[in-house]
């Protein structure tokens, strides 16, 4: 009796830390970091504040859990976008397609996750992201080289750069809210021209 009690417990816990995270997402993207107290986190989740400290002992240890969920779930978007294409140019038109589309559509946690100013332990998770995403990249890029279909370079120095270059792209017009037609076209045959894509 006291077993099913006890995992009655944990999965009552879970439910409510999930709750929790789910709110504070829900918040950020509305109202970016700078936005989200801890108290309306957990009026949001319909839980106490104190029930939110057991969980997450500081406002920076449940945005950097935040910020993780936020970005796996981006880096899988991507991800599974490029997985259906064939070649390296279809996969990384793949990759700044849905990395600047989704961000467009939800610019306020898109510019959070990228470039609003946050505490040490949740920019760390930004670099975590920015390393999944480099990841992703190089393996394309990798396999690009391999077939010939792009010319010799380092896949992991290539990444990097195209990661750097596509959330710089980013951060100037998801703080204005405002993104040209072109935005996503032009970046994509800026990522082309860099790999050296044959037009």
């Amino acid at each position: 009796m006291a077993y099913r009690t006890t995992e009655r417990v944990k999965a009552r816990l879970n439910a409510s830390r999930e709750r929790t995270i789910a709110a504070a997402l829900e918040i950020m993207a509305e109202h970016g970091y700078a936005g989200c107290t801890v108290a309306a986190v957990a009026d949001r989740a319909g839980i106490a504040t104190g029930s939110v400290y057991r969980h997450f002992p500081t406002k920076a240890d449940l945005f950097a859990e935040v910020f993780r969920t936020a970005s796996q779930r981006e880096v899988d978007a991507v991800a599974r976008a490029a997985a259906r294409e064939r070649t390296a140019a279809a996969r990384l038109a793949a990759v700044v397609a849905t990395f600047a589309g989704r961000a467009l559509q939800a610019p306020r946690l898109a510019y959070a996750l990228l470039a609003e100013p946050v505490d040490p332990a949740v920019d760390a998770q930004r670099l975590v992201f920015r390393r999944a995403h480099a990841d992703l990249i190089a393996a394309y890029v990798a396999a690009g080289v391999a077939s010939g279909e792009l010319p010799p370079q380092d896949p992991e120095l290539t990444a990097t750069a195209l990661v750097g270059a596509l959330a710089e792209a980013m951060v100037g017009p998801l703080a204005a809210g405002v993104a040209g037609p072109d935005t996503i076209p032009g970046l994509t045959r800026f990522i082309h021209r860099a790999l050296g894509v044959s037009p």
